[in-house]
């Protein structure tokens, strides 16, 4: 089963673009599976936007596996995927069995930010029978170290290093690659190159596909929601507009 979801994911590449978004919990991936969302990410922006971490760094595998689980407990159709947390790939072994562990959890498949520099660890992944999807550009687990969130292309060394990461996951059995806030005509030109799905954020239309983490697409996620996200819903006015009306019910109930 998982090897036909992967295979439909790999597929969908030049026929029909690719919609993903990321669940945390059993409610949100039933919610979205009901959708019809053929991809699934229990991302680790969960630690931002779930467990209130300033960014991607300080969520745990332990953390990961807890959310996994309960996401994998509504049983999608969609591929459901797990990222990685920092410090997860650290070699080749270790990468491996933190793999291993999110499968157990029940993922069908994890992702890693990264390209050549982590070859070796995507290797051991991928020769163990577990799909991987690859993540390209700005790379939130490297957000503090780079001082932000920053779009990647922009010079000609970027362009030939995302280049030549992306042909290297292709080549290495990736079943498809997140690009993350690269400059439009170079994920366009990575689109073109490789022989696996593109699935942009932040980085224009010429990608195979979009994800957006779904409380930003929401307008339930606290405080920032990136400009990429062209139509936020503002459910959290709704929410709070909600509680408000049943409160004051609560507080002054309606004379009988």
């Amino acid at each position: 089963m998982t090897l036909d979801k992967v295979t439909r994911i790999r597929g969908m590449k030049g026929h029909e673009r690719i919609a993903a978004l990321t669940a945390y919990d059993f409610a949100m991936a039933k919610t979205l599976d009901a959708a019809g969302v053929p991809l699934l990410l229990v991302g680790d922006s969960l630690g931002m936007v779930v467990l209130g971490y300033a960014d991607t760094t300080c969520v745990t595998m332990a953390e990961m596996e807890h959310h996994v689980r309960a996401a994998a407990r509504a049983k999608p159709q969609a591929l459901l995927a797990a990222d990685m947390p920092n410090g997860s790939c650290a070699t080749p072994a270790s990468a491996l069995e933190n793999a291993r562990r999110l499968v157990a959890a029940g993922a069908e498949a994890v992702k890693a930010e990264g390209g050549r520099n982590i070859l070796p660890q995507i290797k051991a992944i991928i020769a163990a029978g577990i799909p991987f999807l690859g993540h390209l550009g700005m790379l939130p687990q490297n957000a503090v170290v780079e001082g932000g969130y920053h779009v990647k292309g922009k010079t000609e060394e970027e362009r030939l290093g995302l280049i030549a990461d992306a042909m290297a996951l292709d080549n290495a059995g990736a079943f498809g690659i997140v690009l993350e806030l690269v400059a439009a005509p170079v994920a366009q030109e990575m689109t073109a190159k490789i022989s696996i799905p593109t699935i942009g954020i932040g980085s224009g239309p010429h990608c195979d596909g979009e994800i957006l983490v779904t409380t930003d697409l929401l307008g339930t996620s606290p405080g920032f929601i990136p400009k990429h996200v062209k139509k936020s819903w503002h459910f959290a006015e709704q929410m709070r507009a909600a509680v408000v009306e049943w409160k004051e019910g609560v507080i002054r109930p309606a004379r009988p």
